[in-house]
């Protein structure tokens, strides 16, 4: 009889990122470290929100009837959320963006993806392409674990505690959008997301 499969989390890095993000590594070594049983993936995504949520989709489903997770940072917290509510997965959620589009507005034209030095060039329908991914209502709230830290410089954290107001949260004073000392934060991490044998 084959061996079960391991249990699968799959990272989403946030805009202008990659595989290579630290939160991602600092999981990666400490999944390695604690020698837990879990695979894990981050994928360097496309630049535009609709391609990636895709890639991300064939993941799971390439993946599928093996237990698996979410864990998102960011502009990859939208996109989570979005995909633990498509497919009943549970996540966490890292100082995400609430209503990305409305950011997406003043970044239109071309950037330089400076972690993989793509270039790309955001216009109006990636704007909608946001608009249509969006969550409006979090079917089941005590699925995704949100972690914010007030010191958020790029996006507002009060957003983010106000959309996921049914969701267990961890909210620290200061820190950044990085999200200060997020490695201290793993080993609950993983116990919520029920991975762990």
């Amino acid at each position: 009889m084959p061996a079960p499969l391991r249990p699968l989390l799959i990272y989403v890095h946030g805009f202008q990122s990659s595989s290579q993000a630290e939160k991602a590594q600092e999981t990666r070594s400490f999944l390695e470290k604690q020698g837990l049983s879990i695979d894990f993936a981050a994928p360097t995504l496309s630049n535009y929100p609709l391609e990636s949520y895709r890639q991300l989709q064939v993941l799971i489903e390439q993946n599928q009837p093996r237990q698996m997770a979410l864990m998102g940072s960011s502009m990859g917290g939208f996109t989570v959320t979005a995909l633990a509510q498509h497919y009943g997965l549970p996540a966490v959620i890292i100082n995400p963006a609430v209503r990305p589009y409305e950011l997406m507005n003043s970044l239109l034209g071309h950037h330089t993806n400076p972690y993989t030095g793509v270039t790309f060039t955001l216009r109006d329908r990636h704007v909608e392409e946001l608009q249509h991914m969006e969550v409006v209502k979090i079917n089941h709230p005590s699925r995704l674990l949100v972690l914010l830290q007030t010191g958020d410089e790029v996006l507002d954290y009060q957003k983010a505690v106000e959309f996921y107001g049914a969701c267990p949260q961890v909210v620290e004073e200061g820190g950044d959008h990085r999200f200060q000392n997020f490695e201290k934060h793993l080993p609950d991490v993983i116990k919520f997301l029920e991975l762990a044998s």
